[in-house]
């Protein structure tokens, strides 16, 4: 597989260690100095970018008819549009607030536990999410991921989400459910970020000969 990585801070960087430790071939990197130049050739762009840059790479790629996974936070008031660019271009995307298949499966487990919790009005819930001091959007994409996924499995009452911004700290996410006598935690704590980056290459492969706007789930739901 042929890549591209848009974005070539921490995650573009670790993206293109674990693509070649796999065998993969590193098409470029597309940085704010590249970005008015020719991009190269490539099955599939990985963008690991900044918010504001996603909603301008996206068209480019899809302008050439290039499957895009997009691991970059903080662009959804976008999405709507964007989803019209790549289905006018006919190109496949996956787009995640995470790419890490730990937290993926958290989130299912999440759902669940905010599922079961809906009976209870005497339990409160709350989120709160931790990462690096480099991280711009707070709450984190994850955090806004989980909580929407308690709220589609049907758990109705308030989540209350916090967010803690220090040091070089991966991403911890807890959820908590709160009662009178006791109180439940589930908790995912990322080591690293070679998971994140690990899943982004997985759903590269899987989508570039797809076409159609897709999320991690979809991916892991076919594998």
């Amino acid at each position: 597989m042929k890549v591209l990585l848009v974005g070539y801070g921490r995650m573009g960087r670790l993206v293109e260690a674990l693509a070649r430790e796999d065998g993969h071939q590193i098409a470029g990197r597309v940085t704010s100095a590249s970005a008015g130049s020719e991009w190269p050739a490539a099955d599939v762009a990985i963008d690991f970018s900044i918010a504001r840059a996603v909603p301008a790479n996206l068209p480019r790629l899809a302008e050439r008819g290039m499957p895009v996974v997009i691991g970059t936070t903080g662009w959804h008031q976008h999405e709507a549009e964007l989803r019209d660019v790549a289905a006018r271009a006919g190109i496949g995307v996956v787009a995640s607030a995470n790419f890490s298949i730990g937290v993926n499966l958290f989130e299912a487990i999440v759902a669940e536990a905010a599922r079961l919790m809906q009976s209870q009005p005497d339990y409160g819930a709350w989120i709160h999410e931790l990462h690096h001091a480099a991280k711009k959007d707070a709450p984190s994409g994850t955090a806004i991921l989980l909580r929407d996924a308690m709220k589609d499995a049907g758990f109705g009452r308030s989540i209350d989400v916090s967010s803690t911004r220090a040091g070089s700290i991966p991403g911890t996410h807890a959820i908590g459910f709160d009662g009178p006598s006791d109180t439940i935690e589930l908790t995912h704590t990322a080591r690293d970020r070679r998971g994140f980056a690990k899943g982004a290459l997985v759903a590269a492969a899987w989508v570039k000969d797809r076409r159609g706007w897709f999320t991690m789930k979809d991916v892991l739901r076919s594998l």
